[in-house]
């Protein structure tokens, strides 16, 4: 890895992308630190303390939530909006196919698609966000005037983000949206670890939990890399062609199945429900409403006492919904009946199998089982963060979220400055 790194260095066109995707950095560090005006910033704090959702979300935007700047919200919206896109090409029949057979002007019209999505998600999501710090005292200006600037601004700065992250895709490497969270995770790993051994120096931290953390991490992150570059690969017999009078003997090939074909979305989705009754508690005054003696009181005193971040049924029913989601994004991602397909018009075959359904039957049977070993992987990936917590080290929060986009954008980001050396050295042999 260091050797592409200091090969790609050496080239002027990969070098200046590179200094581009650390130039868009930098204004996403200087972004964090513009903050809203009339801002309760202790008040704030002591919210933010009180929400795992807000915590979870600061954790992605390094830390521009802690400090209520106007990229608070960050790139959540764009990635939901994306997600819900790429589920409704597969429900939609339009517009499956416009990604399929549209071509680059498709791509284009589901970008745009995509962008408004966005807003209506992010405006939804900022209002409600605004209306519930005003209701929790966070602002000093309580007008309907602020309140709705408060929301533009927010939109504003999620917008300010795409549009960031589609600059990166097209003059920098690798992919915009992604660099962006992952740098907005990596922008809080000096400061916890700091904190963490802060407090082991101090003796509130036990040395054997940090050690036996630092262990599970170092294995979290070689098992991730696995899973990410871990592939099936079907062999694929090419039919005996012949062309004029010539008789072209048929080549072997494979069909690549990854092993991880949902990533980190899964997770996303499973998180998001998870968080979302606690999140709807704070917005609507869960606090008011367990004080009372309605029908709202209990379902706040249940989640609170046997629903947290912490609790055996939290954790089995994280587990149940990252595995369901997996086996649920792996079936829209890899189209097997589109592969039998294009191998039958290609005159290409699986050795041992018929072509048509029993190539379908085949290719679903051996991904149901790579499915199943990457869902129980996941799932176990998803609780990982209780058993740290259990290890007595609370201050560095390693969730398995941030581990699998740091490691997979870092591995995707390699893989296209390779291919751009690659691309470097063929065009060199082309004009020699």
């Amino acid at each position: 890895m260091l050797n592409t790194l200091r090969n790609a260095l050496t080239v002027p066109d990969i070098r200046k992308r590179i200094g581009f995707v650390f130039f868009a950095f930098a204004l996403f560090v200087f972004m964090i630190h513009v903050q809203l005006p009339n801002v309760n910033q202790q008040k704030w704090s002591q919210l933010i303390q009180s929400g795992a959702f807000y915590q979870f979300l600061g954790f992605l935007s390094g830390g521009a939530l802690q400090k209520l700047s106007i990229i608070a919200m960050g790139i959540t919206p764009y990635i939901n909006a994306s997600i819900i896109m790429q589920l409704m090409t597969v429900v939609i029949p339009q517009l499956e196919e416009m990604a399929k057979k549209g071509g680059e002007e498709g791509r284009k019209t589901i970008g745009r698609y995509t962008r408004w999505l966005t807003i209506v998600l992010a405006t939804i999501q900022a209002t409600s966000m605004a209306i519930a710090m005003n209701r929790s005292g966070v602002f000093y200006d309580s007008s309907v005037l602020f309140i709705i600037y408060a929301v533009v601004a927010f939109v504003s700065g999620t917008l300010f983000l795409m549009w960031l992250g589609e600059q990166i895709t097209d003059k920098g490497i690798g992919n915009g949206v992604s660099l962006i969270i992952f740098v907005g995770i990596v922008l809080r790993f000096p400061v916890q670890v700091s904190q963490t051994f802060s407090l082991a120096n101090k003796g509130n931290v036990n040395w054997l939990g940090l050690a036996l953390w630092v262990a599970i991490a170092l294995i979290t992150i070689v098992s991730i890399v696995f899973m990410y570059q871990g592939q099936r690969r079907i062999p694929v017999q090419q039919a005996r062609r012949v062309v004029g009078r010539k008789l072209y003997a048929g080549r072997s090939s494979y069909i690549p199945l990854r092993l991880n074909n949902a990533g980190v979305i899964s997770i996303i989705f499973a998180i998001s429900i998870l968080l979302l009754p606690q999140q709807a508690l704070s917005w609507f005054g869960g606090a008011n409403a367990a004080n009372s003696h309605s029908w709202a009181a209990n379902v706040s005193f249940f989640i609170q006492t046997y629903f947290g971040p912490s609790s055996i049924l939290y954790n089995l029913v994280y587990f149940l919904l990252v595995v369901i989601f997996t086996f649920f994004y792996s079936a829209i991602v890899v189209n097997t009946r589109d592969i039998a397909d294009n191998l039958k018009k290609s005159g290409s075959f699986i050795p041992g199998i018929r072509p048509g359904q029993p190539t379908v039957d085949y290719i679903n049977k051996i991904l149901a089982r790579i499915t199943t070993a990457s869902a129980i992987y996941l799932g176990l990936l998803a609780v990982l963060p209780s058993i740290q917590r259990n290890a007595g080290v609370t201050s560095l929060y390693i969730g398995s979220t941030s581990l699998l986009i740091v490691v997979g954008v870092a591995l995707d980001s390699i893989t296209q400055i390779e291919a751009r050396l690659a691309m470097r050295d063929y065009r060199g042999f082309i004009n020699r």
